[in-house]
């Protein structure tokens, strides 16, 4: 089974919460809210706000893993495209004995 994308998931949320926004945009004032749907709102605006958290912390361990194994991106050459295609990424050579690294 595929995961989906944390920025997919992360930019519905947002959607989520923003869109009854801007409905309420185009008239002058909010509908009158009812105790129950105030405590709903609540109730759902601490949950988009765990949702997110964990979204955040879940996509930043995959960017620390994704640095991690590109390693120093320094050591490689800009990408090139061949004529079928296909997209090649070169390391550079080592520096030799005449060339200090700055």
């Amino acid at each position: 089974m595929k995961r989906s994308s944390p920025i997919l998931a992360a930019a519905m949320a947002a959607t989520l919460v923003i869109a009854p926004a801007g409905v309420w945009a185009q008239d002058d004032a909010p509908p009158p809210a009812s105790p129950e749907l105030s405590e709903g709102a609540e109730m759902l605006s601490e949950g988009m706000k765990l949702l997110l958290r964990g979204l955040l912390a879940e996509s930043a361990e995959g960017w620390s893993k994704l640095v991690d194994w590109l390693d120093d991106l320094s050591q490689y050459e800009p990408p090139e495209r061949l004529p079928n295609g296909d997209i090649i990424i070169r390391r550079k050579p080592p520096p030799g004995p005449d060339e200090t690294e700055i």
